[in-house]
């Protein structure tokens, strides 16, 4: 798969002659820091952070008290009717069962780790990508990649980064939102 993307850039280029002949202009970001240059993104991150560690600490306990049953089974199993334990191996069973559907609820390919990951950061990674596109636009470049992807860049010159712009703008739209919502609760500690 990877071999082909050198190849369809080369495809590209030989059927555009115009654009063949100016050369095509090529950027890079590393989307990795500008995440971390984000404060929304940092925010997000560790809210989904916690989040995380709150699911890990209830599936443990959950397995801490699935063992603490089994235990407590083995410890009785000579004072229970052959009834009685199959009740309870029935029971643990049942439970080790809803155990790992919680760990699936939780982790799973579409369990709650996914889906908040996508409620927290997808809207923060959409905006860099809506402003990488408007630099794209703006400075005429033909492609621009990700050098944190799974694109291998054997060499890149700084001169052709543009994440430093990238993170100028975000920052100044931050900025900007911030100003307006102070104006807005400015304006209603006035009205009131």
């Amino acid at each position: 798969m990877r071999p082909l993307i050198p190849f369809l850039l080369l495809c590209l280029l030989a059927v555009n002659p115009v654009e063949a002949q100016r050369g095509a202009r090529v950027g890079y970001i590393d989307m990795d820091i500008i995440l971390e240059n984000i404060s929304e993104y940092k925010k997000a991150s560790l809210l989904l952070d916690q989040r995380i560690e709150e699911w890990k600490k209830e599936i443990e306990l959950k397995k801490i008290e699935l063992k603490q049953l089994q235990d407590q089974l083995n410890a009785e199993r000579v004072l229970l009717t052959p009834e009685l334990i199959a009740d309870r191996e029935l029971e643990i069973k049942d439970f080790a069962g809803e155990v790992v559907n919680l760990q699936e609820k939780r982790f799973g390919p579409r369990g709650d780790r996914i889906t908040q990951r996508n409620l927290l950061l997808k809207p923060i990674q959409d905006q860099v990508l809506t402003v990488v596109r408007t630099i794209a636009r703006e400075k005429k470049y033909d492609y621009i990649f990700d050098r944190s992807a799974d694109i291998v860049m054997l060499y890149s010159s700084k001169n052709y980064d543009i994440s430093d712009l990238v993170l100028k703008r975000i920052n100044s739209q931050q900025k900007l939102k911030a100003r307006k919502e102070k104006l807005k609760a400015l304006k209603e500690k006035i009205d009131n």
